[in-house]
Parts: structure tokens; C-alpha cells; sequence
């Protein structure tokens, strides 16, 4: 049997990342976390002092990137260097949408993942998955939940680091990363016509990626009938 590529968007803090992994381990399957590596792109413009964007796109055409999973995480090597720990920062995450929206950029990053999605099995997850990247990904999710809730789980994942963060601050920066991500020229983030909603709010990750593993499973049955 054909093993599935799998497209997952949606917002920040809608849980893709954790659910994307949960979901791949559960199938068997590789996972792809795309938002890491704009993140990365962004951390070596902040560690280079990067401001011009003919220096930015420079820097992410010409940039050596590969991917690797592990048992803790997907682990981004820039330049042979592991960035990982890196890229997860307040500083990062305050300029990542801006950096991820300049479409040299992103056609760097999007050549890397088409190749890494080539053979199937495998979850991707991001803003532009099932819209730009895999436009004919076998299964497309749009993931998310209520502003306030994305906000709390955020939260809880940065205060871990930066103990002087307030929700309030963290729900903000929501609002502000959603306005840039939906109105960015250059693949905004939008729900693809054929994606499955699901709004998460009230599911644990693991309930979300069983819900997922239930949507791929009905529509590999519809598609397996048709063939």
C-alpha cells in the first residue's frame, strides 16, 4: 500500500508541531517540521545581523540545511552546525513571520521539503502546506483553536525558558503573528479548499491525532475505491 503524505496547517499554537509528531510515530511515518526550518533561517539572520532582503534570500539560497529526526526532536543542522536549541527564542519567534514571508526565502525552504515529501510517508506541517508546498498532498488538515487557548499552551511552553513572559503577552503576539501570516503576499496562510478543518480546542494532542489517523484512514478508503 502507498504510504501517504500528509499536510497539516494552520496557526500558531494550534498544536501541529506536537500532533504532527504524534501522528507520524503512531503510522510509522517521518515527519517534516517546516516551521523549524524558517525558524532557523531566521536565527542565522539575527546571529548575522542580517537587514536587507537580497542579504536574507542570499543567505537562505546558499544555506546548507538538512533535517534529521530524533527521539526528542526533529534537529535542524545549518552549516554542519545543530541549531536546534537555538530557534525556539522570543527573539526568533517575534521575527520569524517576517523573514518566512519573503518568497525568496520561501522558495528555498519549499525546494527542501518537496524533496524530503517526494516518496510519501511522511507529515508535513506549517502554514502553506496543502496550499503551496504539497498542493496535492493525499490527506490536507487546517488545525486550530480559540486565540485564548493557542495563547495558554504558548505560554506554557515559553515561560519553561523566559519566566518573565505573561499570557498577555503571549496572546498578543498571537493576534499579531495570525494578522501577519493571513496577509503576508506571498503564501498567506489560509485553509485549502480541500483541507479538513479541526478545531482542537477542547482535544488533548493525542485525541487530535487519533481524530487525524481517522480522517487518513476514511479518505484512503475513498481514494483506494476510486482507483
Amino acid at each position: 500500500m502507498r504510504k501517504l503524505a500528509i499536510a497539516i496547517d494552520g496557526p500558531a499554537g494550534a498544536g501541529k508541531s506536537s500532533v504532527a509528531k504524534i501522528l507520524a510515530a503512531n503510522m510509522g511515518y517521518a515527519y517534516l517540521d517546516t516551521g523549524a526550518m524558517y525558524r532557523a533561517v531566521t536565527y542565522e539572520v539575527l546571529r548575522r545581523e542580517l537587514t536587507e532582503e537580497k542579504d536574507i534570500v542570499a543567505l537562505a539560497a546558499g544555506m546548507d540545511m538538512t533535517v534529521k529526526p530524533e527521539a526528542d526532536a526533529m534537529h535542524v543542522v545549518v552549516n554542519g552546525h545543530d541549531v536546534t536549541d537555538y530557534i525556539r527564542t522570543p527573539e526568533v519567534s517575534a521575527r520569524v513571520s517576517a523573514v518566512s514571508a519573503l518568497a525568496g526565502v520561501r522558495a528555498a525552504m519549499v525546494g527542501i521539503q518537496r524533496r524530503q515529501a517526494a516518496k510519501g510517508g511522511i507529515v508535513l506541517d506549517g502554514r502553506d502546506i496543502g496550499t503551496t508546498v504539497l498542493p496535492h498532498a493525499d490527506v490536507k488538515i487546517f488545525l486550530t483553536a480559540s486565540v485564548h487557548t493557542r495563547a495558554l499552551r504558548r505560554f506554557k511552553e515559553m515561560t519553561e525558558k523566559n519566566p518573565g513572559m505573561t499570557l498577555e503577552e503571549v496572546e498578543k503576539d498571537i493576534r499579531k503573528r495570525d494578522w501577519q501570516d493571513s496577509h503576508r503576499e506571498v503564501s498567506p496562510l489560509k485553509q485549502a479548499e480541500d483541507a479538513v478543518l479541526l478545531d482542537n480546542s477542547r482535544l488533548t494532542l493525542e485525541e487530535t491525532a487519533k481524530a487525524i489517523m481517522e480522517i487518513c484512514e476514511k479518505k484512503w478508503e475513498v481514494r483506494r475505491a476510486n482507483v
